[in-house]
């Protein structure tokens, strides 16, 4: 249709410029909901290859779906009960023991020779003692608030309720969603759709369950090897804790494990000074060398096979795009394209 008018061409561009509008601030509105989906969703991929598995053996579809879901639960209420009391015991007795590690560090040699090297409009221990004040008189304020939303985000924040509602309905409703999706294909390439559309759902659990895996590694390795330097003598404080840290950024990828232990490190090295701090860095550099040759390529191998070169460069724009949830999810979206690209735009490219 040829639109002669220049006023009429004004008009239909400036309504295709407000609905444009109109669907992007829908979008924004919408973010946080799109991303309680997409995090669901990511789950139920992620719970579906222990579902099918269990089918395989003779269990019927709801059943197995409930197994799955009531271990998930036992698991999660398990670790409420053994670790959430364990890591709120060795916050508090951090927070209390703050004040006199404080005045420990304004007594020691380094912050005279660091006082030195400052202006003498700067004063250090004066900073320091000031800094142990506050801490000390908003220590419940601190440690409650904090820990408080801590454990309701943990343990049943909306957010977290609202993706587990979503997660169950995905979980039984998977086949069904899949074959509503199919239907939308032509009859003609229904048959090609299903099957990469099956291979890349696949992948993506493999990759969920792979990325916990590897996680729950990091974090039972970190207790033990934290433990084991409390038995030995070191003066290690809270085990529990630092395990159930590394635990939360192993689950990034990339960039997790490397944070996470450096932030173990730096806060070793603060509570139990610069010889236990040695023995903790040295671990974690062989551990994420481990991981990175073994551990990693031996259980994403059996998911995911992505070049090192797309796992860095899909990590880094996932999180720039949609943070941790974009981390999570890149390594899987650049997997599916590798895949779509091996399977559809190559042998085009070939018949040409």
């Amino acid at each position: 249709m040829k639109i002669q008018n220049a006023f009429r061409l004004g008009l239909l561009g400036g309504l295709g410029v407000l609905v444009a509008m109109a669907i992007g601030g829908a979008i924004t509105t919408l973010s946080t909901i799109l991303t309680y989906i997409g995090a669901a969703l990511f789950l139920a991929l992620g719970i579906d290859p222990a579902v099918s598995w269990l089918e395989k053996h003779r269990f019927p579809r709801w059943a197995a779906i409930l197994t799955v879901l009531l271990g998930i639960i036992a698991v999660f209420v398990g670790l409420v009960f053994a670790v959430v009391p364990v890591i709120v015991d060795q916050v508090n007795n951090l927070l209390s023991n703050l004040p006199d590690f404080i005045k420990t560090v304004t007594k020691s040699t380094w912050i005279a020779d660091t006082q030195k090297s400052l202006p003498s409009w700067i004063d250090l221990n004066q900073l320091i003692s000031g800094a142990g004040t506050w801490i000390k008189d908003h220590a419940a304020t601190i440690g409650g608030g904090i820990f408080t939303v801590g454990l309701g985000i943990f343990s049943g924040a909306a957010g977290f309720v609202i993706i587990l509602i979503l997660t169950l309905y995905f979980v039984a409703s998977l086949s069904s969603m899949k074959r509503g999706l199919y239907r939308l294909v032509p009859a003609s390439k229904r048959a090609r759709f299903s099957d990469l559309s099956e291979q890349i759902t696949a992948s993506v659990g493999r990759y969920v369950v792979g990325q916990g895996a590897i996680a729950l590694a990091n974090g039972i390795a970190s207790f033990i090897f934290l433990s084991l330097l409390g038995v030995f003598g070191a003066d290690v404080k809270y085990p529990a804790l630092f395990a159930f840290i590394a635990f939360l950024f192993a689950l990034v990828p990339l960039v997790g494990t490397l944070s996470g232990s450096i932030l173990i490190t730096l806060t070793t090295l603060l509570l139990a000074g610069p010889g236990t701090a040695l023995w903790v860095g040295i671990y974690y550099l062989a551990y994420m060398q481990i991981e990175a040759y073994v551990i990693n390529p031996r259980v994403m191998n059996r998911a995911v096979k992505v070049p090192g070169a797309v796992v860095v460069i899909a990590a880094l724009a996932g999180g720039s795009l949609l943070g941790i949830l974009g981390a999570l999810i890149a390594i899987p979206v650049a997997a599916a394209v590798l895949l779509i690209i091996g399977e559809v735009v190559v042998p085009r490219q070939n018949e040409l």
